[in-house]
């Protein structure tokens, strides 16, 4: 017993957390903000399960926090006395979350303090050179850096890492893209409370299980192929049916989000995982995003029999003009196909669009919202347009000189960050509010959502969000 307690005593701990700033989905892809956005719930914080995972093996203590959604930030730096903090930092909140840093180098003067994130692809010497509290910055995967970090490399041999050398800040390159996603141990998520994270629609404990990584398409606005790289890496079909299973028999959850930066590119691929849910007899419902131009009925079939009852689609625009000035190698045909063919395999939908990039006109904005109409899915998502360090659409708007004084990334995907060439940004906020209202303010909209409800949860999950359509301000 007395080992063990030494044992104990001596384990190094790591602190892993999402800051205590407002609630955004903190995928560096995507970064939202879910307070203004209609039916996007808060998301788990996956990324720190798989580090804390990593951290586990390496054989340190870790515990996880997610003070967006409550608790006590620095009486936890008090009684767990962690000898590292991860923090995963966002762009729309970078400087409140780097407060979290501040504040334990004052608790726990000897702490080793790391923050991981997308705008180290942008700012990562300047975030150093403002934030004295903070020793390292990870770019990049983070899962294979953090175990090298925890092992005690020599930080200069630790690839895809800003860090302090004295009174300088170095680089030391990026790091290769993990080849073998399969490596990266399961999430911890014994770690996190799984009943906070829900789905919108009927209120049941969702988890989210990162399929695949990287995104070969390069779209102008799209955050996806800088931060995952342009090669599609997927996990073993073995691999992610493990997965399941163990949230299934562990945890009890029968929900799943299956993340990727495109799902379906790969056609076998996809037939082959959800061949191997059906035989495995597990009872679970999935959802999943998709490209339009890459799914049939054949496979939309099987995704249903499988349990899929809900794909996104990056539709982004109603204006052909838009689509290809932003890169999307799609036509409004290949959408129309794709929303017909889920339709008819009795999957539900829930469109993206993507409102205010550079070239848009109140034309293009009316093409949209019509188009939206026409496609009539079940959900439907009008973001504001946000050049996101990092993205082609950051750099552009620079060149061309689209921000002013006032551009703020806290409202990323609500208010505008930017003008484009022929709206100001109060004219896109309108455009936008307006949008969201004609689409779920229509009476066969509306009928047609009441009579597909089954529960109560579905119940306040609609009327809450009629509530903010009608609210917003």
């Amino acid at each position: 017993m007395e080992d063990k307690n030494s044992e104990n005593i001596s384990k190094k701990r790591i602190l892993l957390i999402y800051p205590p700033s407002p609630v955004l989905n903190r995928e560096d892809r995507c970064q939202q903000p879910t307070k203004e956005l209609l039916v996007i719930p808060p998301l788990p914080p996956t990324d720190l399960m798989y580090l804390a995972a990593v951290a586990e093996k390496t054989g340190l203590e870790a515990k996880i926090m997610d003070y967006s959604q409550g608790g006590d930030y620095e009486k936890d730096l008090k009684e767990f006395k962690p000898d590292y903090l991860l923090i995963n930092i966002a762009t729309p909140t970078l400087e409140h979350d780097l407060d979290a840093v501040k504040i334990a180098k004052q608790i726990c003067p000897n702490i080793k303090t790391i923050a991981k994130g997308a705008a180290f692809l942008t700012f990562g010497l300047a975030i150093l050179e403002e934030h004295k509290d903070l020793d390292i910055g990870i770019l990049g995967e983070a899962e294979e850096t953090l175990r090298e970090i925890l092992e005690g490399k020599s930080m200069p041999k630790v690839l895809g890492i800003y860090y302090r050398d004295d009174l300088l800040i170095k680089f030391t390159g990026q790091r290769p893209f993990i080849e073998d996603l399969d490596s990266i141990p399961f999430p911890a998520r014994h770690l996190v409370d799984n009943s906070i994270y829900r789905r919108p629609d009927n209120n049941k404990v969702q988890a989210t299980i990162k399929v695949s990584r990287g995104c070969p398409f390069h779209c102008f606005f799209c955050l996806a192929t800088p931060v995952s790289g342009a090669k599609v890496r997927r996990r073993s079909v073995q691999n992610i049916l493990e997965e399941i299973k163990e949230c299934v028999e562990k945890y009890n959850i029968t929900n799943f989000l299956f993340w990727s930066d495109i799902f379906n590119l790969d056609r076998k691929w996809v037939f082959e995982l959800c061949q191997a849910i059906i035989d495995s007899g597990l009872k679970i419902t999935w959802s999943a995003n998709t490209r339009a131009d890459t799914a049939d009925l054949e496979m939309a079939q099987k995704m249903y029999e499988s349990g899929c009852r809900l794909v996104s689609i990056g539709v982004e625009s109603g204006s052909q003009y838009m689509l290809d000035k932003m890169g999307k190698k799609i036509t409004l045909d290949d959408i129309r196909n794709t929303v017909k063919i889920f339709k008819k395999a009795k999957i539900r939908i829930y469109n993206y669009f993507v409102i205010g990039l550079p070239w848009e006109s109140e034309e293009t904005v009316e093409d949209t919202i019509r188009f939206a109409i026409e496609l009539d899915s079940d959900f439907i998502s009008f973001y504001t347009a946000t050049p996101l360090p990092g993205s082609t659409f950051y750099s552009y708007a620079r060149e061309h000189n689209l921000f002013d004084k006032d551009t703020s990334f806290a409202n990323a995907y609500y208010y505008p960050a930017v003008n484009t060439h022929y709206l100001s940004k109060d004219r896109i906020f309108e455009l936008h509010k307006s949008a969201i209202r004609r689409f779920y303010l229509r009476p066969f909209y509306i009928l047609k959502m009441l009579s597909r409800i089954r529960s109560f949860a579905e119940v306040k999950s609609y009327f809450f969000a009629g509530m903010n359509v009608l609210l917003r301000k």
